[in-house]
């Protein structure tokens, strides 16, 4: 198991060589990543903007339920909320769902055209296939995640001010003086940096198993399972080290 890891290890860094060199056409290049922004990022927005904005909301029930205390200023409630969506959420948990949604799109549409010898023909026509079909996916991505970043923090927000709203839970201005209290900046910066990893690890990993698919519409359903858990335990294990990183 150790020799074949090794070994995969190497081949999706050979692979990566392959996708990051220069386009034979830019025109092509950036007509395909404008669809991969689209297809990828754009079309993501109505499920980030649902799962914040109900997330938001329950953390924000479960805080004021669970903050009794008289000790504890009823402004934590606001605090706590924005403190969970901008350091972990709107980051790391959306990135892992967003790996299941985008990665196994891009492997299945990868692998789909292996099967089919697409990517087959491209090579005996001289065009770089890795390059020309997987590079526009994984910078298109990573482009526009921080929107989706930046996007998901503030709907998880507006869903405990729904809360804060429309119950008598808490009141709005003890949570709106709660997101605003003891504010750091960098925390949103954090937020992007990471997401920035996981969205190259999801793109790229996605791609790498979709790209070496080898059989049929079996294998590349397999393919698709792989690189979602594959995507998802490595942006795990990076949003370990990137927190000890850029918060030590």
């Amino acid at each position: 198991m150790f020799v074949s890891s090794l070994a995969s290890f190497g081949k999706y860094w050979i692979f990566i060589a392959q996708v990051f060199r220069a386009p034979d056409k830019w025109k092509e290049f950036f007509k395909r990543l404008v669809f991969e922004i689209n297809k990828l990022g754009v079309d993501s927005i109505p499920l980030v903007i649902i799962i914040s904005l109900f997330i938001g909301a329950v953390i924000t029930i479960q805080m004021t339920i669970n903050i009794v205390s008289p000790l504890i200023p009823s402004y934590s409630t606001g605090l706590a909320t924005r403190e969970i969506l901008l350091l972990e959420f709107s980051s790391t948990m959306m990135c892992l769902i967003l790996a299941g949604k985008v990665g196994s799109n891009i492997a299945s549409e990868i692998g789909t055209m292996r099967v089919t010898e697409q990517i087959d023909a491209l090579d005996i026509m001289g065009i770089n296939s890795a390059n020309f079909v997987v590079l526009p996916k994984i910078i298109g991505f990573v482009f526009f995640v921080p929107v989706l970043c930046v996007l998901s923090m503030s709907v998880g927000l507006l869903g405990g001010w729904i809360i804060a709203e429309f119950t008598t839970m808490i009141s709005v201005e003890d949570y709106v003086f709660g997101i605003q209290s003891f504010f750091n900046e960098w925390y949103v910066w954090y937020g992007i940096i990471k997401t920035l990893f996981f969205a190259y690890i999801i793109a790229s990993v996605s791609a790498y198993y979709g790209y070496f698919v080898k059989g049929g519409a079996l294998e590349v359903g397999q393919a698709s399972t792989k690189a979602v858990v594959s995507s998802s335990i490595l942006i795990l294990f990076f949003d370990v080290i990137l927190t000890k990183l850029l918060l030590q």
